[in-house]
């Protein structure tokens, strides 16, 4: 394969880092899954795959990361590169861009994990043939990535969506909230710590007709209807953990009171085509951000190239 330009990608996420190989079809040579544990042995065995990658198939033209945040991701910052001031233990100021430089002697390019998912789902699932829509996950966190004019927006300064602060669900009133920094933002009210934290059982032991799942859909309804009247997406595509498959009709119900009848372009919307699961398999966030790698090294996206 050494006539051959291979690209690399990474979904780093706060349970797992997905890493694999391709070429510029896009089309997984090689992948591996890392536990998140800590920045030094996880990043550690990130450069090992990479190497041995390297090794097997030839040298890597570019790498892309896609990453959870909060990032850095203004060229010019003297962070740039770095997470942030992430919930995630023990992960707030790590340099993912500085760190796998001192090992991988590859370009680099990183976004945030919902970015590159939304890029995946734009090329190979439920996103193929819209200019503009949002993708969302309910998981670790909730984020939200957004197209606008088939590219990813955001830049030097991402969207933040899963820390906006949304009225309290009918009955809860108690819970004070998980998220570190705010308490009972959304990602404090909803995501799968949160759900854990409130109940005392980790989301996917719930039973299907547990009162969670009815509280959690009205918080994920409540973003959805903010993102609807800020963005007017063609589609809203939710994936993330805590979505469960009866997930989706309790969102869609949910954001069809929430709106209230508001509008006839809103109110009028078909729910079971706007409101969709993922589309481009579990490994969304890789093969966008392979897709990302692709765009590097041609400026043309894989499946663009024939």
């Amino acid at each position: 394969m050494t006539n051959t330009i291979l690209i690399g990608g990474i979904e780093a996420g706060g349970t797992k880092f997905v890493c694999g190989v391709s070429g510029l079809d896009g089309r997984v040579i090689e992948q591996i899954r890392i536990p998140t544990t800590t920045p030094e042995e996880t990043l550690a065995a990130v450069s090992a795959f990479f190497d041995q990658a390297q090794a097997r198939h030839g040298r890597l033209s570019a790498l892309a990361i896609g990453s959870f945040g909060p990032l850095s991701l203004r060229p010019d910052a003297a962070d740039y590169g770095a997470i942030t001031s992430t919930p995630k233990p023990g992960w707030s100021d790590v340099n993912l861009l500085h760190r796998l430089a001192r090992t991988l002697d590859v370009p680099m390019t990183l976004d945030t994990d919902v970015n590159c998912a939304a890029v995946g789902e734009a090329r190979f699932g439920s996103g193929r043939g819209l200019d503009s829509f949002c993708y969302v996950t309910v998981g670790t966190g909730i984020g939200v990535g957004v197209m606008i004019d088939g590219l990813p927006h955001g830049g030097a300064n991402h969207p933040e969506a899963g820390h906006i602060r949304l009225p309290r669900a009918p009955g809860d009133t108690e819970f004070p909230g998980a998220c570190p920094f705010h308490g009972d933002c959304l990602e404090g009210l909803a995501s799968g710590p949160a759900m854990e934290a409130r109940w005392g059982v980790r989301a996917e032991l719930l039973d299907a007709d547990h009162p969670a799942w009815a509280m959690a859909a009205e918080y994920v309804a409540g973003l959805c209807v903010n993102l609807t009247y800020v963005l007017r997406p063609q589609r809203i595509i939710i994936g993330g953990g805590v979505m469960q498959s009866a997930m989706y009709d309790r969102v869609r119900q949910a954001l069809s009171r929430q709106i209230g009848g508001y509008d006839a372009s809103v109110r009028d919307l078909d729910m079971g085509d706007y409101i969709a699961a993922p589309g481009a398999g579990a490994s969304a966030g890789l093969r966008g951000a392979l897709a990302l790698a692709c765009r590097a090294v041609t400026g043309t996206w894989p499946d663009e190239r024939g």
